[in-house]
């Protein structure tokens, strides 16, 4: 037998890997605990009674992150995104109304989703580094009914928090809407009470703040949210995004497609780790380190995009020096550090996570040196001692919060 394409030249991946790795402080992914890395390289069976233990086990502990009751916890095969894509695909349809709050890139992504499932989608903006207010929303609730609300509690592309979100969500209760909560940058890295605040589907994915592996995501439903999953009218466009079809397997443990089992099992070890932490510690570690490290940034002279009163902690956005390029500035932090942050959409600036296991006293140190030491190199003023000592100061007040 002959064949027409003869086999490609192949290259080791050990040979395409750095041989030392780059430090993931970006907007993720982040760095990954060694009991997530070593349950994401096992194989068991996505049917039998040692996974049914593990998927109950990781209902319970998501339940404790969203700080919610409701058993109707799914998690999916894909990314953040996969998980925006099954609230959105299950709650909106043509005929549907959405309201979708847009502070950036992720937020206004949830009203790309609704229309493409054919629901009508009006856009409420926000101002440039600030989120979307109560105040616009309430204006938008008043002039017509809407049957879902979408927002972004931290807007991952520019550092924003959506501040108001409590106040938001009871608006849209108010006036009968369901509530759609981008959670991914900010579940277990602060405050999410999915039930005490009304949210009637919260999403996260697994490679930010619970530093767990990409490619594995969480999407928790109200009883009010999943009323409306069992009212969408058939078929739903997305089998594998089918709610219904997914709780087969998430809730009675029977076959919707294999299941991504080293991720799950990762994601256990992960939420393991957030309940054994508790969140009221894990809560103090992640603000306490991002405002220790926004401390240095701006004691070494640096201006940080977000205002304080909007700013997220979770990821930090960095407005750019004039004469500065991105790429070239993170190419040589890679090169030179072996740290990695994040570009921008559109934005003059740069990302730097805080969440997980970035939030290391270690990892700070480095990483703040590390961007100190490159912004100088290409030109930016920068006093980074006085950076790093401020950041030590921000770091003495508990260092046992950083203790692993």
């Amino acid at each position: 037998m002959s064949f027409a394409i003869p086999p490609p030249p192949t290259t080791p991946l050990a040979t395409i890997l750095p041989t030392e790795p780059l430090l993931l402080m970006g907007a993720g992914p982040v760095p990954i605990p060694q009991a997530v890395a070593q349950a994401n390289g096992v194989i068991i069976n996505h049917l039998g009674p040692t996974m049914d233990r593990v998927i109950r086990n990781v209902k319970q502990m998501a339940a404790y992150a969203f700080q919610t009751r409701s058993d109707k916890i799914i998690g999916l095969a894909g990314p953040a995104s996969a998980a925006m894509e099954m609230a959105v695909s299950n709650l909106c349809w043509p005929g549907r109304r959405v309201l979708c709050l847009k502070s950036g890139t992720f937020s206004g992504r949830l009203g790309e989703m609704a229309e493409r499932v054919g629901a009508e989608v009006v856009y409420v903006c926000s101002e440039v580094g600030r989120p979307v207010t109560l105040a616009q929303v309430q204006k938008a609730l008043s002039e017509r009914r809407y049957d879902v609300v979408t927002m972004a509690h931290g807007e991952t592309s520019c550092g924003v928090k959506m501040v108001e979100l409590v106040e938001i969500c009871r608006a849209a209760k108010e006036h009968g809407a369901l509530t759609i909560v981008d959670a991914v940058v900010t579940l277990s890295a602060m405050p999410v009470h999915m039930d005490e605040w009304g949210i009637d589907v919260g999403v996260t994915g697994g490679q930010k703040a619970l530093s767990s592996i990409p490619g594995v995501s969480l999407c928790a439903f109200s009883a009010d949210a999943w009323n409306a999953v069992e009212a969408h009218p058939k078929p739903q466009p997305h089998w594998c995004y089918d709610a219904l079809l997914a709780q087969r397997f998430w809730g009675s443990q029977q076959y919707h497609y294999t299941a991504p089992v080293p991720g799950v099992l990762a994601l256990h070890e992960a939420l393991r780790l957030v309940a054994e932490e508790t969140l009221e510690r894990r809560f103090r570690r992640h603000e306490m380190s991002s405002l220790a490290m926004q401390a240095g940034l701006q004691a070494m002279g640096l201006t940080l995009f977000a205002p304080e009163d909007v700013r997220l902690n979770s990821v930090i956005a960095i407005t750019l020096p004039d004469g500065i390029d991105s790429a070239r500035l993170r190419e040589y932090m890679a090169k030179a550090f072996r740290v990695e942050i994040s570009g921008a959409f559109g934005l003059h600036t740069v990302r730097v996570g805080q969440m997980g296991e970035q939030c290391r006293s270690h990892n700070l140190f480095k990483t703040l040196y590390a961007m100190g030491m490159s912004f100088s190199r290409h030109g930016a003023k920068l006093d980074v001692a006085a950076g790093m000592a401020a950041l030590e100061q921000g770091l003495a007040g508990d260092h046992d919060n950083f203790v692993e």
